[in-house]
């Protein structure tokens, strides 16, 4: 039907023609019905479908022209006498008729072409907006999509441009010959920018009928956005979180199979430069002397950078920072203070992030990250690096203990055999020989038994004398392996005693309420006796301060002198041995001792039995708080 409804109509003139036509067919076709039934009169329907289809083409004048034309062609032709005798009883009458027809023809052609057209532009509308929507659902980011959907939208409208925008925030300045649309009714996420010539039927369709489903193609496309946009930081984030596993379980690989600590700390910054490329990593370590040491560095490119000398802990920068708080801490280093952030600018690093590695509850150095960039290290690294060090300082831990176990028993075996030679020495040069010498004597007095009474007598006694001597030298040897007044009076007797004999007056405060298990007891004596040796012989101290007190659970020790302090833990002053009885004792001991400070050694023993496999420490702490 769409060639009875044309838009536009053909031509006036070829309406016209077709008009005349028309009426010629339609005269032929009455006068053909006539004749074959001669006695009817002539019918004027079939002018009637000639009007009524010429109306519909070309509207109503043309029908209107049609109708008079059809009603004088009838009246001249068909109806007799032959010839034009217009009346105005059937004449009149006929081409009001015919007028009606086409008025009313012509009424409902405007009308059905009307609704054609606007069925039309819906199909193309509808067509328009399933090619923009297709244009920007596919393209990977929603810029790109707009853009084209943009000039999709413009090319169909004919246009010279388009821009669909997402959002009703305008931008920076409006371009000059533009007009901004927003869609009727919509919820303002859609912006159309059209040049200020667009007809206003353009402006009309943009607005009213395209614009509500071009905004929800923006709506679905600003989702899909957020939606790809949320999988990949989820996709990212398990990507990191597989990278940081396998990089642990490299480390704990490694510190399972028995790896050194300077081999497993290298394994450390290689796995953290792999979790944030580009930075310079680190890891340091806390010296007792108040310094800082680097056991493992690397560059932004991964490569392992030679050893730096330990820097003293001053000012304001991330290491003293952490070794205050104990938290995690992020610097800028260009106002940043002290030795290390005079080190660290000279080589170029501007920002620095920081996480404490804390190892058996005490704080054992911090891992690392710098960046020579101005900006910030990520918000993320924190989380990163904090998740990472956690199990970074098991593996310190596990190391170290290893290390510590192994290198305590060979101390354990070696203290047992020098244990074993001193006392056959001390037998062998002291009662061995008197026992020898008593030997002959009395072999002597054998021999003038029956000589010289008197002389028999002096051998006698010197005898009994050498015996008595022999005694006390045992005695004596027996007290240097274990005091025989510990047993008896327990360890406050003991460490008053020590205080006495201490060639460097001793402070004693003791705050033991009653006797404390044996082994509790002979290590403090030991501790305390070893360390005011250690004060004595090193420390150039005019006085030290001994504390001892015990609770319910535990028994804990603190040695203080004024000395010179710079004392290390591994430097043979005995504390090595010492840490080893009291971590046998399932206990902690712990050396501070910095340069020209004096020197405080603590130790903790719980009052219970140790584990039956004690973990050992040979490296230095810094005690908590």
């Amino acid at each position: 039907m769409t060639w009875l409804l044309p838009t536009p109509p053909p031509p006036l003139a070829i309406g016209i023609a077709v008009a005349v036509v028309v009426v010629a067919v339609e005269t032929v076709v009455v006068g053909l019905l006539h004749a074959a039934h001669p006695q009817g009169q002539p019918s004027a329907v079939v002018y009637m479908l000639g009007v009524v289809a010429l109306t519909t083409v070309w509207g109503a004048r043309l029908g209107l022209g049609v109708a008079l034309a059809s009603a004088v062609v009838f009246n001249f032709v068909h109806m007799p006498p032959s010839g034009l005798h217009l009346t105005a009883a059937q004449d009149l009458q006929r081409a009001l008729v015919f007028g009606i027809i086409a008025l009313a023809s012509g009424g409902l052609a405007d009308l059905a072409r009307e609704r054609a057209l606007e069925a039309q532009e819906r199909a193309d509308e509808a067509d328009i907006a399933a090619e923009v929507a297709h244009r920007v659902h596919g393209r990977d980011d929603l810029a790109s999509g707009l853009r084209a959907g943009s000039q999709c939208l413009a090319a169909r409208l004919g246009l010279s441009h388009v821009s669909i925008e997402a959002g009703a925030a305008p931008g920076p300045a409006e371009v000059a010959g533009t007009t901004v649309l927003e869609p009727a009714g919509g919820r303002r996420l859609l912006r159309l920018v059209v040049p200020d010539d667009t007809p206003p039927a353009t402006l009309h369709r943009l607005r009213d009928r395209l614009g509500p489903a071009l905004e929800e193609t923006v709506r679905t496309a600003v989702d899909r956005q957020e939606l790809i946009g949320t999988l990949r930081a989820s996709q990212q984030a398990t990507q990191a979180l597989l990278t940081e596993q396998a990089a642990l379980r490299r480390v704990a690989t490694l510190v399972a199979t028995g790896g050194p600590p300077g081999e497993v700390f290298a394994a450390v910054t290689a796995e953290l430069h792999r979790l944030f490329r580009g930075f310079h990593t680190a890891l340091l370590r806390y010296e007792p002397d108040q310094t800082v040491a680097a056991v493992s560095e690397r560059d932004t490119d991964g490569r392992l950078l030679p050893e730096y000398p330990s820097l003293p802990i001053a000012g304001e920068n991330i290491v003293s920072t952490i070794l205050r708080t104990r938290r995690t801490a992020r610097i800028d280093y260009d106002s940043a203070t002290g030795p290390i952030a005079v080190e660290l600018r000279a080589r170029g690093f501007r920002r620095g992030l920081g996480v404490p590695i804390v190892v058996d509850g005490e704080l054992w150095g911090v891992t690392l990250v710098l960046s020579a960039r101005p900006e910030p290290v990520p918000a993320d690294a924190e989380r990163r690096l904090h998740a990472f060090t956690e199990l970074v300082a098991t593996a310190i831990a596990n190391t170290e203990n290893r290390g510590r176990l192994i290198a305590s028993r060979g101390r354990l075996v070696a203290a047992a055999d020098e244990a074993r030679r001193r006392i056959e020495r001390d037998l062998h040069d002291g009662p061995q020989q008197r026992i020898v010498a008593l030997a002959l004597r009395l072999r002597m007095a054998e021999d003038l038994a029956s000589d010289d009474p008197r002389e028999v007598r002096h051998l006698l006694s010197d005898t009994v004398r050498s015996l008595t001597e022999i005694h006390e030298s045992m005695t004596d040897l027996a007290r240097g392996i274990h005091p025989a007044l510990l047993s008896q009076g327990g360890i406050c007797p003991m460490l008053r005693t020590l205080a006495r004999r201490s060639v460097v007056p001793v402070e004693l405060r003791l705050q033991v309420p009653d006797r404390l298990p044996e082994r509790v007891e002979v290590g403090v004596y030991y501790v305390v006796s070893e360390a005011l040796t250690n004060v004595a012989k090193h420390a150039q101290a005019s006085v030290a301060y001994v504390t001892v007190g015990a609770d319910e659970g535990r028994a804990w020790l603190s040695v203080c002198d004024d000395g010179v302090g710079g004392t290390k833990p591994d430097g043979g002053t005995g504390l090595v041995g010492l840490r080893d009885r009291v971590e046998a004792l399932g206990g902690r001991f712990s050396v501070v001792s910095p340069p020209a400070q004096g020197t405080t050694l603590t130790a903790e023993i719980p009052l219970a039995g140790p584990d039956p496999c004690p973990a050992a420490e040979s490296f230095p702490m810094v005690p908590a708080g």
